[in-house]
This record gives structure tokens, C-alpha cells and sequence, in this order.
């Protein structure tokens, strides 16, 4: 039997949650079973419990892990509201609603999300609670704490502009959802 460093398994475990979110975002969690996921990760099937107790532990990672590396893109941003206008018209690009598995967690996974277990919801509550701060953070740098109201209604009109782009067949309707959720969402936080 081959004994394997903890960093070896820790390296494994992070590109198992890495494979899985990209997996999930593209063909939802419901439509992501173990074996494929694993098989995405390089690894078999048996290898999926030496490092998760469940898929819904896999779940709870993925969403904290995608999360956190959406909040730490937000560090790459032009600093204040010229950051967020950059974010709104990157965010809501026809690029980012043609490549689910490549994008934002909540516009692909956020009604899944809502049918989880516990762990899954707590962890996404966090994250979506960095999210806000961040663009609280954003719209008011002196005093966040009152920009939260804005800052909660700008993500959800983001996340459910994109949802709406990506559920419609007409190309040309989808488009023009994301050319009026840029505008709606310019003017939302000004």
C-alpha cells in the first residue's frame, strides 16, 4: 500500500474541489455524480472518501472555496465605485454567460444551493455575506456598513440578471438582459 504525504492529499483534496466547482457550475450539483467528478480530478471513485465524508461535504467545500476565490478576484479590481463598474460590466458579459463553468457560483448554482444541506447553505451564507461587504466596502469606503442595503440589492440584480440571460433561447433577448442589467445596475449604485 502506498503511503502518500499530507501534502500530497491535501494538494488532491484542492484539486478535487477545484475539478468539482467547475463540474457543478457546468452541469449543476445534482447533474455532478462522484464517479465523474473523480474521474475530472484524475482519481477514482474509491479515492473520493479518504478525502470527503460525502458528496454534500464536497458540496460544502466547493461552495466556500469558490466563493473565497471570487472575494480575493474583487483585489484585482480598480479600487472604489470604478472597480465595481469594471466588475458589473465584466460580470455581466456575454463571455461570462456563455461559460458557466468558468463563472460566478451563484448565477449557476444559486437554486441548487437553496435545496442543501445545512453545511452547504452556511457555507454559501458566508461568502455571499463577503461578497456584500466587498462592495459595500466598494460604494462607501468611509462608512460600509451603510451602503449594505445597496450593496445587497447590486449582487442580487447581478446574479439574477445573469440567470435570466443564460435561461433565455433568443441570443438577441439575452443580450439585450445583460446590455439593461449593465445600465440598471450603473444607475442602482450611483
Amino acid at each position: 500500500m502506498v503511503r502518500y504525504t499530507k501534502e500530497h492529499k491535501l494538494v488532491t483534496r484542492q484539486r478535487i474541489i477545484e475539478k468539482a466547482g467547475h463540474r457543478f457550475k457546468q452541469d449543476g450539483i445534482d447533474g455532478s455524480g462522484i464517479s465523474t467528478l473523480m474521474s475530472d480530478a484524475g482519481l477514482t471513485n474509491g479515492a473520493f472518501y479518504a478525502h470527503f465524508t460525502s458528496k454534500d461535504d464536497l458540496v460544502a467545500h466547493v461552495v466556500t472555496d469558490e466563493l473565497r476565490s471570487q472575494v480575493a478576484k474583487y483585489g484585482t479590481l480598480r479600487p472604489g465605485r470604478p472597480g465595481l463598474e469594471d466588475l458589473i460590466r465584466e460580470y455581466l458579459s456575454p463571455d461570462h454567460r456563455d461559460h458557466p463553468g468558468l463563472g460566478c457560483p451563484s448565477a449557476a448554482l444559486l437554486d441548487e444551493i437553496g435545496r442543501c444541506g445545512d453545511g452547504t447553505k452556511q457555507a454559501y451564507t458566508d461568502g455571499a455575506r463577503d461578497i456584500v461587504d466587498e462592495v459595500a466596502a466598494r460604494l462607501v469606503p468611509e462608512d460600509p456598513k451603510s451602503a449594505r442595503g445597496t450593496a445587497i440589492g447590486l449582487f442580487t440584480m447581478l446574479v439574477g440578471t445573469l440567470q435570466l440571460s443564460r435561461a433565455v433561447s433568443d441570443p438577441k433577448f439575452a443580450d439585450e438582459v445583460l446590455e439593461r442589467g449593465i445600465e440598471n445596475a450603473l444607475a442602482f449604485m450611483r
